[in-house]
């Protein structure tokens, strides 16, 4: 396409809302002439959609539940003023519980104030936290954090060994899972409580639980009597929930601008509910997926402190859209694959495929106008390290469509708390957007659900597996004679898993003695 052609296209298709520092460049995907007009009806029905659920409509059919992450940021729109007060609540309760933090007035039994946060939480209740802590932290921030994430058991020895056991005194402990069953929180709440006990901090007076009330979790922080407790609320699924406790509380205890947040994700809600589909940005990015799937989608901001938005955007796009069946129950198939590295890294990692490799994905660009705080040297005559960024963005994206590789490009003019509301709220309604016209359920999670049922019958299987080994004592087994004994014919390979994890821990007692090959081991408990 020549120059003059793509110009005119750029201007048609640029998005700009200077109300929320964002521009939205959808010219470089190639949609036909009369794509907007073929997608009005479907865009019309989304946009009606999207008016019922912010007003309390059952928008999660499947679990009977209202889905209410715009009401956070917005109490007033909340359907009842039962709602609205808990929300304004619970915001001046964390606003009110971080000052005190700060301030000493809340402090640590053996310390005089908290320095050092752990968080502790699994998907949406640390994904988001991460992204915002990674986007936003400054040497100057009142507490530096750290997530346990995973129920890695050396995974959180590395987090305890770098807070260091002898700052354990000083550490804040967020508890975060909405049903308070999550295992992999549930695990890493035990391993910081058996970190503390060892060191002799007491856990209970450091710890905070974020659940529902009610819950496993709640009730564990009420029978301990930890330091305090804060809600989640049923219409807050865990990738929407970073405008919520789950978000706000890390941020603000860091010391975060979380009013700031709140009005940039306020301010994008509004641009948002727009029924323009030529300029809403939201239904601009939802429509261009329609447009590229079954394609993956490549994220590529150019800043580092973006560099964590792709693994928030995995959970918050794959999670809501990747689904078998559509609200009719008919096999659909959706969904969209998010991956991504931070430009200019991109160019030394993975651009070479792109361009040149299968034409599999499209790209979403991000372009932060503002270089740094404080002015920059020139690394040429005139010439920025910021300038060599914003070069090698714009060269890489017009070396990917050269070759017909497509894009977006979301411009944003800084990285600050209000600025990181914006791109959170803009991406939780294209998700919605998107969800409507596939006609799926974006606020469920059934593949998720599955994986943890599947797991918790290898947790099951293994309990049987050792009682039989340690009932025999002694009396060595081959991995199908336990099948055999266990009369679990099809379960033979998760057993192979399960007693080689067991016998590489010398720990859990279980040896193993060498056969010729690798299924000809025999395995007993000493």
């Amino acid at each position: 396409m020549d120059a003059r052609f793509m110009w005119d296209r750029f201007q048609r298709h640029l998005a700009v809302h200077p109300s929320i520092g964002l521009a939205l460049d959808v010219s470089r995907m190639k949609f036909g002439p009369r794509y907007f007009d073929e997608m009005h009806e479907p865009a019309k029905r989304a946009f009606e959609s999207m008016d019922a659920l912010e007003k309390g409509a059952f928008a999660n059919p499947d679990e009977k539940r209202q889905v209410g992450h715009y009401w956070l940021r917005n109490p007033a729109m909340a359907p009842t003023s039962e709602a609205r007060a808990e929300i304004e609540q619970c915001l001046a309760k964390v606003q009110r519980f971080a000052a005190d933090v700060h301030q000493g007035r809340i402090r640590p039994p053996k310390a005089e104030r908290f320095k050092h946060l752990l968080i502790i939480g699994i998907g949406g209740s640390a994904l988001g936290p991460q992204f915002v802590s990674s986007a936003l932290q400054s040497p100057s921030d009142p507490m530096d954090v750290f997530f346990f994430d995973n129920t890695d058991p050396d995974g959180m020895d590395r987090v305890l060994a770098r807070i260091g056991k002898d700052r354990f005194a000083e550490t804040l402990v967020l508890v975060i899972s909405k049903s308070g069953g999550t295992k992999e929180t549930r695990n890493g709440m035990l391993e910081a409580k058996h970190a503390f006990e060892l060191a002799g901090v007491p856990f209970a007076p450091q710890t905070v639980a974020v659940t529902q009330q009610g819950s496993a979790l709640d009730k564990l922080a009420v029978a301990e009597k930890w330091l305090e407790r804060f809600p989640m609320w049923d219409w807050i699924g865990g990738r929407t929930s970073e405008t919520s406790v789950v978000g706000l509380l890390p941020a603000a205890l860091q010391g975060f601008d979380i009013e700031a947040m709140l009005k940039g994700a306020r301010d994008c809600d509004e641009v948002t509910r727009s029924h323009d589909l030529r300029t809403n940005p939201s239904m601009l990015l939802a429509l261009m997926w329609m447009h590229a799937v079954p394609r993956d989608m490549v994220v590529l901001p150019y800043k580092d402190r973006l560099e964590l938005l792709t693994r928030y955007l995995q959970q918050l796009v794959m999670e809501s859209l990747g689904k078998g069946r559509d609200l009719a129950g008919n096999v659909v198939r959706q969904g969209i694959a998010v991956y991504g590295n931070k430009g200019s890294t991109d160019q030394h990692a993975y651009v070479q495929q792109l361009r040149e490799g299968v034409n599999n994905f499209f790209v979403t660009f991000i372009d932060v106008l503002h270089d740094r705080q404080g002015a920059s040297i020139e690394v040429e005559p005139a010439v920025t390290s910021g300038d060599y960024l914003l070069g090698f963005f714009l060269g890489t994206r017009n070396a990917l469509f050269d070759n017909d590789r497509e894009s977006v490009t979301i411009v944003i003019d800084d990285v600050n708390a209000r600025a990181i509301g914006v791109l959170i709220a803009l991406y939780e309604r294209a998700v919605g957007f998107y969800a409507s016209l596939a006609g799926i359920n974006a606020y469920h999670q059934p593949g998720v659900e599955a994986g943890k049922k599947a797991a918790g019958l290898v947790i099951a299987l293994q309990l049987r597996v050792i009682e039989l080994l340690t009932t025999n004592k002694g009396k060595p087994y081959k991995v199908e004679q336990i099948a055999s004994a266990l009369n679990a014919p099809d379960d033979v390979e998760t057993i192979f898993h399960i007693v080689e994890h067991f016998a590489a821990n010398p720990e859990r007692g279980l040896l193993k003695q060498p056969g010729a090959g690798p299924f000809d081991a025999s395995y007993l408990m000493r």
